[in-house]
């Protein structure tokens, strides 16, 4: 099946704007960003929109209907096909937590109706007052949120025992506040950040694949190549095709 050529070099463009805004600073601690597509695909086949995993969950409005979603494993897809918009809130990792009932790893590769997770249904426009007033103290997210802040900064953390030490705990303790908080293990974290900086290297330009590799802490280029390919769902150089040179 031929590729679709609305996925290279930056075509995606033509038909969709993204955007991005910080959250006030009451709630900076806690979110991310909020984030916000829109696009135009009329008279025009459905649009495969391919999207990477991070370990945040998030909080999107669509056509009426409002949901939670945790951290996937994997990439997933989302079909656009239209007119049509979607606005949503990114919390940081480790964050959402203080806002809900259950441990992350509950809603690990799902996305449940908000009413299911907070009791209740926000409005677009009165998110930060329904965050803010479901808000529980809880010290642990914002260590939970350094660890993680400390393997998306350092491409030095390869291994989460690495980590563990790195912030004077256990392994066992690492992999027990990573499932409560984020939802998934420090391994896949570091293995996911680790792999962004790929991304970021391939859309920049060539990449040294056996320096690289060793840098990251993998075995060797191929070990390297399977991980990322398995994570975003096609090979480097078939990512590499989507960014304008």
């Amino acid at each position: 099946m031929p590729r679709d050529a609305r996925e290279l070099r930056g075509a995606w463009a033509s038909f969709q704007t993204i955007r991005y805004a910080d959250p006030p600073p009451e709630l900076a601690a806690l979110v991310d960003h909020y984030w916000g597509v829109e696009w135009d695909l009329r008279g025009q086949p459905p649009y495969r929109q391919k999207v990477v995993p991070y370990p945040c969950v998030h909080v999107t409005f669509r056509d009426g209907e409002v949901l939670v979603t945790g951290p996937a494993r994997r990439h997933v897809v989302r079909v656009l096909e239209g007119r049509g918009r979607v606005f949503g809130v990114a919390f940081r990792p480790g964050c959402f937590r203080p806002f809900a009932d259950a441990p992350a790893a509950t809603l690990v590769g799902r996305s449940v109706p908000a009413a299911e997770v907070f009791g209740a249904v926000p409005r677009e426009d009165g998110i930060e007052e329904f965050l803010w007033a479901r808000l529980r103290p809880d010290p642990l997210a914002g260590t939970v949120a350094a660890i993680v802040e400390h393997v998306r900064r350092d491409p030095r953390i390869t291994r989460a025992d690495q980590l563990a030490r790195d912030h004077g705990m256990g392994l066992r303790r690492l992999q027990r506040l990573f499932r409560e908080y984020v939802g998934l293990g420090p391994k896949w974290v570091i293995r996911r950040y680790r792999l962004h900086e790929v991304g970021e290297r391939l859309a920049a330009g060539s990449v040294d694949w056996a320096a690289v590799a060793a840098e990251l802490g993998y075995a060797d280029q191929p070990h390297l190549v399977r991980d990322f390919t398995a994570m975003v769902g096609e090979s480097p150089t078939a990512y590499a095709q989507r960014y304008a040179r």
